[in-house]
């Protein structure tokens, strides 16, 4: 038997599907608040200032993004007057793990990926 045959991995196609999940979950702002409402939950207002730099129209079209790809829950709070709360959903604790690593990956590499910039930018 072909040697290579059995160990090459599995190669997956990047569907639209795929892509349009990836671009709504992993965009700058969804990053963000996910990771905002891994620590606690939060409400709007708590949360523009934990992200001072998001436009409220951002924030809500971010929240209602991730609500609907069930990444997190709007729970209303009965109390005078009503109150919202954003909390992390199941679906949206499973890329805790993912962002943290995004973070780091990004803390680490930055160094570098700047010299990269640099040196590109004097050659072109």
């Amino acid at each position: 038997m072909d040697e290579t045959a059995t160990s090459n991995p599995v190669t997956h196609q990047l569907t639209s599907e795929h892509r349009r999940l990836l671009d709504e979950v992993l965009d700058k702002w969804s990053l963000q608040v996910l990771d905002t409402l891994c620590e606690q939950p939060q409400r709007f207002n708590e949360l523009r200032r934990a992200i001072p730099v998001i436009t409220q129209k951002s924030l809500t079209a971010t929240l209602r993004r991730l609500e609907r790809n069930g990444m997190i829950e709007r729970i209303i709070i009965s109390t005078r007057p009503v109150a919202v709360e954003y909390r992390i959903a199941a679906l949206g604790r499973t890329l805790q793990d993912l962002i943290d690593a995004l973070w780091q990956w990004t803390a680490s590499t930055l160094p570098e990926v700047q010299a990269a910039r640099d040196r590109f930018d004097e050659e072109n």
